[in-house]
């Protein structure tokens, strides 16, 4: 009992702190640098949508005012059964660059991108949503790395503006420290995922996935990986978005991711093979221990208490019952932005988010082992 205790604590410091600085540190060693230069090819763009018509027309707009040659960017969007003016609005763009593909139905994400990618005319094709924001810069910079022959996906970083309130500020932390792991795992191969908001692919490298798939920035840079190309993080390609600022916002965007984590376990075994996958250790180390944590959380805890009247378990128990308590204190205090709560909060706020996020995701694994499809996503605004 002592020793499977102490197995998990050390599991879990080595999935969020070990783990972090051992790739760092390996990244100094090992790095594997990027060719880069001042490329234009031909861009696709390509949007998959449903009842956006709150942002399409700011979206559209951006797009027009990138840095980029007019007359080498085509933008396709698909939109997934959207039943509001999203069309209309579209429609009104007198720009024959624009490509508006319906379909009457919702398929989810992954068909619509199936649909579109072989209506795409150009070699690299950028991937986007309409929500966030382009830096002017970030097509030019996300092709940059194509000069090089090993690089086949290329994720931009999402940028949250600043926002107040628990949640957010827990979940803009925990986005930096995903993405602080991203580059590291980038310098000694490739990344695990893109940013759905900002990536690019070679259109050759590109392999239709199933309908019913999840995380599309998942699969597709791991079909890139399995072909022997690299997916890489550049931090110079910018979008911008805002933290939600909601729980349950959060929690319906980690339950899914979840799910869609889980779902690409089962698609890619053999990427856990170190004989045959460069990304195995990272894989294991990022990917399946964050999922399941959060089960050894409940085991220690249930363990801790059995042991609490032993020596040095005592003092565990007592900073586990602390560090609960400052979750539950995070969110009775997440909205607060004024006096005493504020403080409280912000105090508190790291606890909170990291006890909404494993809680998120034990329910992906449920949601996944019950086979609850989860490819239509519901967007938060919708909720």
């Amino acid at each position: 009992m002592i020793t499977l205790f102490w197995t998990l604590l050390t599991l879990i410091i080595y999935c969020y702190f070990g783990y972090p600085l051992l790739v760092f540190f390996l990244g100094r060693f090992k790095y594997i640098p990027v060719v880069k230069s001042g490329i234009e090819p031909a861009v696709s763009i390509i949007m998959s949508l449903y009842n956006e018509e709150d942002v399409i027309a700011s979206k559209i707009k951006n797009l027009h005012e990138l840095d980029y040659p007019n007359e080498k960017i085509e933008i396709l969007i698909g939109s997934d059964g959207s039943t509001d003016h999203t069309h209309d609005i579209i429609r009104k763009f007198s720009d024959p660059r624009i490509k508006l593909f319906i379909n009457p139905q919702r398929n989810g994400k992954m068909a619509t991108l199936n649909r579109l990618l072989p209506r795409a005319q150009n070699e690299i094709i950028v991937f986007t949503d309409a929500r966030q924001i382009f830096d002017k810069n970030a097509i030019r910079n996300l092709v940059a790395n194509f000069s090089d022959s090993t690089i086949g996906c290329v994720s931009g970083e999402l940028m949250f503006t600043p926002k107040e309130g628990g949640t957010a500020e827990g979940v803009n932390l925990y986005w930096n420290y995903e993405k602080f792991i991203r580059r590291q795992e980038a310098r000694i191969h490739s990344m695990l995922g893109a940013t759905g908001a900002i990536y690019a692919i070679r259109k050759k490298l590109f392999i239709e996935g199933p309908l019913d798939t999840v995380l599309d920035d998942m699969y597709i840079p791991f079909k890139i990986i399995q072909q022997g190309y690299r997916a890489i993080f550049d931090d110079t390609a910018h979008a911008y978005d805002q933290a939600a600022n909601s729980p349950k916002e959060e929690y319906r965007r980690k339950t899914r991711t979840i799910y869609g984590n889980y779902q690409i376990f089962s698609i890619f075994p053999d990427l856990f093979n170190p004989f045959q996958s460069p990304i195995a250790w990272q894989l294991f180390s990022h990917k399946l221990l964050r999922v399941i944590i959060p089960f050894f959380l409940i085991t220690i805890f249930v363990l801790n208490y059995i042991l609490r009247l032993m020596p040095v378990f005592d003092v565990l128990w007592a900073l586990q019952i602390i560090f609960y308590l400052m979750a539950w204190g995070g969110q009775m205090t997440r909205d607060h932005n004024k006096g005493m709560f504020k403080y409280i909060s912000k105090i508190c706020y790291v606890p909170y988010v990291f006890c909404l996020l494993n809680f998120s995701a034990i329910v992906g694994f449920w949601l996944f082992i019950c086979a609850r499809p989860q490819a239509i996503w519901k967007k938060a605004r919708d909720i």
